[in-house]
């Protein structure tokens, strides 16, 4: 049986978490500067909500999925059948899907903008981290049946247009917010 699951468990790790990195975020604050340590701090929260959400049980401990009952392969059906939204949120699972990841890659580029030399290399290889994330959360949700979730390629289509997305919204985020600039006393 799957220990733990529901709204209640989500939005308490969501909290958790976000204290955490708060916390490092103000820890880092002297050495990255106001900014990237906020822009740090923020993209690992990211990463963790998005665990969080996909990969905790939605409906509570969902107990033993039969054998029977669990998918083999993922989902191929590019597109393909989609539900209305989750459980707290309403619209669109595809829609969701890429908002959920913008933060992500948003986050990305300001913190990587801190050390400007190496932002150019530093943003793809963060963009194809993300990607391997959303694949590893997909792999994770075929192999355990238990935690009541399905495998879907447009689910990991959608994670990484969201970060891409989230990278250019994150340029321009970059350029007004200025993480390279001196660091600022604490």
């Amino acid at each position: 049986m799957f220990p733990v699951g529901g709204v209640g468990v989500m939005l308490a790790g969501v909290v958790l978490s976000g204290l955490v990195c708060l916390l490092l975020a103000a820890a880092l604050r002297r050495r990255l500067g106001l900014v990237a340590a906020y822009a740090v701090g923020g993209l690992l929260w990211t990463v963790v909500v998005i665990g969080i959400l996909t990969l905790i049980p939605a409906n509570g401990a969902p107990g033993i999925v039969p054998a029977e009952g669990r998918l083999e392969t993922c989902s191929w059906d590019i597109g393909g059948p989609a539900p209305d939204g989750f459980w707290i949120f309403s619209g669109g699972q595809r829609l969701l899907n890429l908002a959920v990841f913008v933060p992500a890659g948003a986050l990305l580029v300001v913190a990587a903008a801190r050390w400007r030399a190496a932002t150019i290399v530093t943003v793809p290889v963060g963009l194809l981290a993300l990607a391997a994330y959303s694949v590893g959360i997909e792999w994770t949700q075929l192999e355990l049946a238990r935690i009541d979730r399905a495998c879907d390629v447009t689910d990991i289509i959608d994670n990484v247009s969201g970060a891409g997305l989230g990278v250019l919204v994150g340029i321009p985020l970059a350029m007004i917010f200025r993480p390279w600039r001196s660091r600022y006393p604490a």
